[in-house]
């Protein structure tokens, strides 16, 4: 467990600030590879050797903590999809595959990811709460995306279009980590861009 020591000098803002930030990595190792079954107080604190006196200074409780996780998993991925997005250039077939293929490659690369974001996403209810957020910022970036490609389509079929994709994405993903579309990530992207850009 943690010393006297081990914070001394250190501001209280940013012991906090650190402190916290050991619980999530914490919680991320023991539910990515446990499930919820590993997460519990004394098994956080444990696991990043901080006295359980310290798990409440930040959390209320393990759901409190689990979001936190969840929330810093996501908003990894919307960065990397930013990213591969915006590398790809102003083509929407390269655009759409770069995005594709960055939210199977993220959670693939690193399982405890796919876990958290899709998998057991389904069960837990604070995970179930936080993928439906997720699931509207990924809408609106699609009906964004859409909008410029398309500035006068029907706003309804554009919504229902993006609705559509972003449930599609969700069900591909869980499909890609339970192993049941192989291991050729590059085919199921190409699949998957056909499918939802079959004109272009």
């Amino acid at each position: 467990m943690s010393s006297p020591t081990r914070w001394a000098g250190v501001p209280l803002h940013d012991r906090r600030t650190e402190r916290r930030a050991l619980l999530v990595d914490a919680a991320f190792a023991l539910f990515g590879s446990g499930g919820e079954a590993a997460l519990s107080v004394r098994s956080v604190c444990r696991e990043c050797e901080l006295n359980t006196r310290y798990f409440y200074e930040s959390f209320t409780d393990t759901g409190e903590l689990l979001g936190a996780v969840y929330d810093r998993v996501a908003l990894d991925l919307a960065t990397d999809v930013e990213r591969a997005i915006t590398a790809a250039g102003p083509s929407v077939r390269a655009r759409t595959h770069a995005g594709i293929k960055a939210v199977l490659g993220f959670s693939s690369i690193d399982p405890r990811r796919g876990r958290i974001l899709f998998t057991d996403a389904r069960a837990n209810p604070v995970l179930t709460a936080r993928r439906a957020l997720t699931q509207d910022l990924l809408r609106d970036v699609v009906l964004t995306e859409s909008g410029h490609v398309q500035p006068t389509s029907d706003p309804v079929a554009a919504r229902v279009g993006a609705s559509m994709y972003t449930g599609a994405m969700a069900e591909l993903a869980q499909e890609w980590l339970n192993g049941n579309l192989g291991d050729d990530l590059d085919a199921v992207v190409d699949h998957a861009v056909r499918l939802v850009l079959p004109q272009l």
